[in-house]
């Protein structure tokens, strides 16, 4: 399957712009080039259904030729065709008997071209000056880049995601419920990156930043063969690659529960360790609880063990799994990482 967001959305807008301008042209200048017009009365209207259940009308029209009466079927359907309804015609000088619609559909779909290159390429230059500003903001904090690694005391910690609006939102919570970092959206788009503040509460810093949709693309029935993607982008780099830019890598490998567990290193050094976990994270701290064995992961939510004192990478990188999907640091998804089930 291919993902039809952000940029996947963009790429399809720009498709059918192409098979609008393309139909708009052909239908305008080749399709009834040559034809004379002339007036028709609709004789006839029949419904005709649709493969989506959806359906309209196709009407046979009456039109006279030098003294000669014929009839048709327009090639384009509509909702307005009535009976008796006087319509403007195109017909064939050399065959008559062939009668295309007098309207302006062509001409119509030439705009809805037009028009869709015109959201997109706005949508495009928006999203430039959205990211110049962010970049801006963040070097004028000075919190362009991350903190050094410095250790601090091993600590259990709770990574959650607020799944209850399309505003959804992440944070890092530690076992008395305060939260300590977190991204709240600032700005919801259907076609650009979103807007958020990433929120340090323990050092008092907000920096904002732009998350792109989730992109997903596989071939279904033989992705055990090709590698599937599980991406977005973050300030206008793909995930995966601004993680590996800062020294993020991330060992996987999945649990005797299922559960798939993340090694977290930066510069080849293990920064924090993250298991996969239900909305109950604080639950599941007991390992022993026997009720683990029907708590069942859910997209978003980790346990974390880490001595890490600034949390802003680890929080990106639980950030890159929670919103793509994906279960390696190479985007990929949960069939790349069968072979290390440990049973």
């Amino acid at each position: 399957m291919f993902s039809f967001k952000g940029i996947g959305l963009k790429y399809f807008a720009l498709f059918m712009a192409l098979v609008a301008l393309a139909a708009g042209v052909y239908l305008s200048f080749f399709h009834s080039s040559g034809f004379v017009k002339t007036e028709a009365v609709i004789v006839d209207v029949e419904y005709v259904p649709g493969d989506d259940g959806d359906g309209n009308y196709a009407a046979t029209v009456e039109y006279s030729v030098d003294g000669k009466t014929y009839r048709g079927v327009l090639d384009v359907q509509s909702s307005t065709y009535k009976v008796g309804k006087t319509v403007s015609v195109l017909y064939d000088p050399n065959d008559p008997n062939v009668v295309h619609s007098g309207g302006h559909f062509g001409l119509y779909l030439f705009v809805v071209g037009i028009g869709i290159i015109a959201v997109v390429v706005g949508t495009e230059i928006k999203k430039k000056k959205a990211l110049e500003q962010v970049r801006a903001a963040q070097e004028a904090g000075g919190d362009a880049g991350y903190a050094p690694s410095v250790p601090g005391p091993q600590r259990q910690l709770y990574f959650l995601s607020d799944l209850g609006t399309a505003k959804v939102g992440h944070l890092i919570e530690d076992d008395g419920g305060r939260v300590l970092y977190e991204a709240k959206m600032t700005h919801f788009t259907l076609t650009a990156p979103y807007g958020f503040d990433f929120i340090d509460h323990e050092h008092g810093k907000t920096t904002p930043h732009l998350v792109g949709h989730e992109e997903a693309s596989e071939l279904d029935g033989v992705s055990l063969l090709f590698d599937n993607h599980y991406t977005f982008t973050f300030d206008g780099e793909d995930i995966w690659k601004h993680l590996r830019k800062n020294g993020v890598s991330v060992e996987s490998r999945l649990t005797s529960r299922a559960r798939t567990e993340y090694r977290i290193l930066r510069d080849g050094s293990e920064i924090a360790l993250a298991v996969s976990s239900s909305k109950n994270v604080r639950e599941e701290a007991n390992e022993e609880s026997l009720r683990l064995k029907t708590l069942v992961p859910f997209p978003g939510f980790y346990r974390i063990q880490t001595s890490e004192t600034d949390l802003g990478l680890l929080f990106v990188t639980l950030l890159a799994f929670a919103r793509s999907g994906a279960t390696d640091d190479r985007g990929g998804n949960m069939k790349t990482i069968m072979n290390t089930l440990n049973k």
